[in-house]
Order: structure tokens, then C-alpha cells, then sequence
């Protein structure tokens, strides 16, 4: 009986990879603005992941950066949010943004 339900929680429950055409708005927003605002902007990673409830962008810099992306009491981190975001909707999308340490 469980066996049969494997199939559905694999579709509904398991993060996956979205594909580049899928979020080239929102992740071409995201890379560029994290990388206009560090110092080595080789070390920006965004990974695209298909969660539930929706779909989830993580920034990954380099180390030292973190706290430039963040900025004072988080309002850069939240700019980013609002601007990425508004990316994500002419995909017809919406998402979360994660920084990743």
C-alpha cells in the first residue's frame, strides 16, 4: 500500500531542479543584482529548486560577502526579495529567496 503512493510523494513532496527555461527572468535578476553588490562576483550561485509549496532560489557568496547582500537591519536582503520577486511574476511565478551562508 505504500509502495503505490511512492510515485506521488516523489511528484509532489521532493525538491527538484527546475529547468533554465522555467525561471530565466528570476534567476537572471537575482545573479545580477547579488553580483552588482559583492566584491568577487565569481562567487554568486543561484540554484533553483521546485519545492511545495512553490518554487525557491538560493544565493549562495563567496565568504565576507554575505553581509552586503544582508545589509543594514536586513533591508538590502529585502529589496532583493521585493525586486526578484517582482521578476518571478512575468514568469507567471511566485517564489521565496533564500541566502545561503
Amino acid at each position: 500500500a505504500l509502495m503505490a503512493l511512492l510515485p506521488f510523494y516523489e511528484a509532489h513532496y521532493r525538491p527538484t531542479v527546475v529547468s533554465e527555461p522555467d525561471c530565466r527572468n528570476r534567476r537572471a535578476v537575482l545573479e545580477h543584482l547579488a553580483k552588482s553588490l559583492v566584491d568577487d562576483p565569481n562567487g554568486v550561485s543561484v540554484e533553483v529548486v521546485d519545492a511545495d509549496p512553490r518554487p525557491q532560489l538560493n544565493l549562495r557568496v563567496s565568504d565576507g560577502d554575505m553581509g552586503r547582500i544582508i545589509g543594514k537591519r536586513g533591508r538590502m536582503a529585502n529589496a532583493i526579495r521585493t525586486v526578484t520577486r517582482a521578476a518571478a511574476a512575468r514568469d507567471g511565478i511566485d517564489i521565496d529567496i533564500e541566502f545561503i551562508d
